[in-house]
């Protein structure tokens, strides 16, 4: 996916403040520190000048009023290598003060930088869970994820390290030229003129970098978004001998990918390259007019080996800056990139939304919807009495699941769509929390964690018992199947459930459902991965247990539905026919032809041993 939008300025200062709360007092710690150990630093060209002009050479010492009376200059002048042990000791101990400030702020800026991020990480993760089913299906995975990882530590790095950088080298800017301003005006002015031109040259690659990092971004999620795709679905890839396809699929994507770092590489080489040669001519135009200066009378020895000191030192910062200033277009891209999910609209109750006990018929009042412009539902209307079980029957693509995502809010009707209600309410005044808890959905690809079958079984009641946990997988008949594993119950069953098979999957899925309790349960065609003896179990099972829950089967197998009090067909997102299963096979139909289609010796076999539901 692309970004859509573009933020402010404003929105993403405004975005970096707010995650940056509580963090303050870090970064101002780290701020103070960065200055002392610019002013130390600052020291050290001063003794210097100091040394050759007035304690090794003749020169009259220019110190502030307060020093004079405590340094002994003609003492000094007199034992020039005593003092050349002090000025030593003063270096080191200089250092040793820039070491602890530099200790100081590196810590300072790992909690503040380390609070910042956790706050950014926090945020997005938790905004995530709150977007609407239908924002997740119209984004890839593999962006999200790159938008949360890649793009918050290009973030991090630039407002912990980059920005951090900046305050350091305006205040060394500063001060530094202050001090060359003192010693000689007019040599300030030569090595001044540089940094204008050096921002300049910043900024012109600053909007040539901004385009193509964002491409090579945007490249970096599909890229992502490739892989997670081919580890995610590895039992396909190896089932039709797709390993050739994905490795060229990935080497394709990687190229490009490749091909854009490379471009954005050059960029970067003419940037530096240019840097280093104004940097080159900044530190020969000081030494040239430095010594024009020195011969005329201008300037002292001394003062000229400080001078030159302060100009090295201070040229590197100023192209530090300006690539912080190119860096700037990485940073405003992934902050768009990130804004764009904190900005994404969250599932949000109406107004009158209240908590509500489900109870009461579930109707579907002249529904009508679809996706993106395609219409999937038509004018649907069907009531499903409260405590009944209920089937849909249908083609693929004619609705069925839709039916159940709007039941259970996945996706909201928009209005003029019509409206669902239980019990005379309609569901968009129920909050979705409420609604959800009291609705247990077992899909037909169920999802499983990659933890072990006791958690994902007990991820709807983290707190049931053991006895419980037992009862809902014997219902789901998949007790057997866990005993016979290696640790049992403790089996972690891999990535989305890989170390199971597809029957199994949905039973434990099937019983996790059982285990919420809910007064609503809906299975979306949920046995289709198991045979039809072990389906006819379960179904009795279930028969049993959920004497008084509202039960929606959704099926291809008749064999699931026929015992179902009553039977909803569905043929292209339109309601064909409604009825018990008597009566829908008592006339011409879809119905009917399916049944003549599937009722094979061993279903009525299975049927006459009474195993149907």
């Amino acid at each position: 996916m692309e970004s859509q939008t573009k933020l402010s300025r404003r929105e993403k200062t405004g975005m970096i403040v707010r995650y940056l709360r509580g963090c303050w007092g870090f970064f101002a710690g780290a701020v103070v520190l960065a200055w002392m150990n610019t002013a130390c630093n600052a020291l050290v060209p001063q003794i210097i000048s100091f040394t050759v002009d007035s304690v090794l050479g003749g020169e009259p010492p220019d110190l502030p009023g307060f020093l004079r009376p405590l340094i002994p200059v003609d003492q000094l002048r007199a034992e020039p290598l005593s003092f050349l042990w002090l000025a030593a000791g003063v270096v080191v101990l200089a250092a040793a003060v820039r070491g602890v400030c530099i200790y100081g702020m590196r810590i300072n800026l790992a909690k503040g930088s380390e609070g910042f991020v956790k706050g950014l990480r926090d945020g997005l993760y938790s905004h995530i869970q709150r977007l609407s089913f239908a924002w997740h299906t119209a984004h890839a995975t593999g962006d999200i994820i790159q938008r949360c990882t890649s793009d918050v530590e290009v973030i991090r790095t630039f407002v912990c390290n980059q920005l951090m950088e900046v305050v350091r080298t305006v205040f060394l800017i500063v001060l530094y030229s202050s001090i060359m301003v003192a010693m000689n005006w007019r040599l300030a002015m030569v090595s001044l003129a540089f940094i204008p031109i050096s921002l300049l040259a910043s900024w012109v690659f600053y909007g040539k970098i901004s385009t193509r990092f964002k491409a090579a971004d945007e490249a970096e999620g599909e890229l992502t978004t490739c892989t997670q795709e081919n580890l995610t679905g590895v039992r396909v890839v190896r089932a039709f001998g797709r390993e050739k396809f994905e490795i060229d699929r990935f080497g394709e994507k990687n190229d490009h990918f490749s091909a854009l770092w490379v471009e954005l590489g050059r960029l970067l080489s003419v940037y530096w390259a240019s840097g280093a040669f104004l940097t080159a001519a900044q530190v020969m135009a000081v030494i040239v007019a430095g010594t024009v200066e020195a011969v005329n009378g201008g300037l002292s020895l001394g003062d000229f080996q400080a001078f030159v000191i302060y100009n090295s030192a201070m040229a590197w910062p100023v192209r530090s800056l300006g690539r912080v200033l190119s860096d700037m277009s990485k940073a405003g891209v992934s902050l768009d990139r990130v804004g764009y999910i904190l900005q994404a609209g969250e599932e949000k109750d109406g107004p009158q939304a209240k908590a509500a006990r489900l109870s009461g018929d579930i109707v579907f009042d002249h529904v009508t919807f679809g996706y993106e412009g395609q219409e999937v539902l038509r004018d649907v209307s069907f009531t499903i009495p409260w405590g009944s079980t209920f089937a849909i029957l249908g083609g693929t693509g004619s609705g069925k699941s839709t039916l159940v995502h709007l039941l259970d809010r996945l996706y909201d009707l928009g209005e003029g769509q019509g409206k669902i209600t239980v019990g005379g309410t309609d569901i968009r005044d129920i909050s979705r929390e409420e609604l959800r808890r009291q609705i247990g959905l077992v899909l037909q690809e169920p999802f499983l964690f990659s933890q072990t079958i006791r958690e994902n079984i007990a991820a709807t009641r983290p707190d049931a018992a053991e006895e419980e946990l037992r009862a809902c997988a014997q219902i789901a008949c998949v007790d057997e199947a866990i005993t016979e594993l290696a640790e049992g119950w403790d089996t972690v069953v891999g990535e989305r459930g890989v170390t199971l098979s597809g029957g199994q999957k949905q039973r434990v899925a099937i019983a996790r459902m059982l285990l919420q309790n809910a007064p609503v349960m809906v299975f979306d065609d949920s046995l289709s991965a198991v045979d039809a003896e072990t389906d006819a179990r379960i179904r009795a099972a279930l028969k049993q247990r959920m004497s008084d829950a509202t039960v929606i089967l959704i099926s291809h197998r008749v064999t699931s539905l026929m015992q179902a009090d009553r039977i909803l067909v569905l043929d292209g997102g339109r309601v064909a026919d409604v009825g018990s299963h008597a009566e829908l096979i008592s006339r011409p139909g879809i119905y009917r032809e399916i049944y003549d289609i599937q009722m094979s010796s061993d279903d009525r076999a299975l049927i006459e041993k009474g195993g149907e539901a």
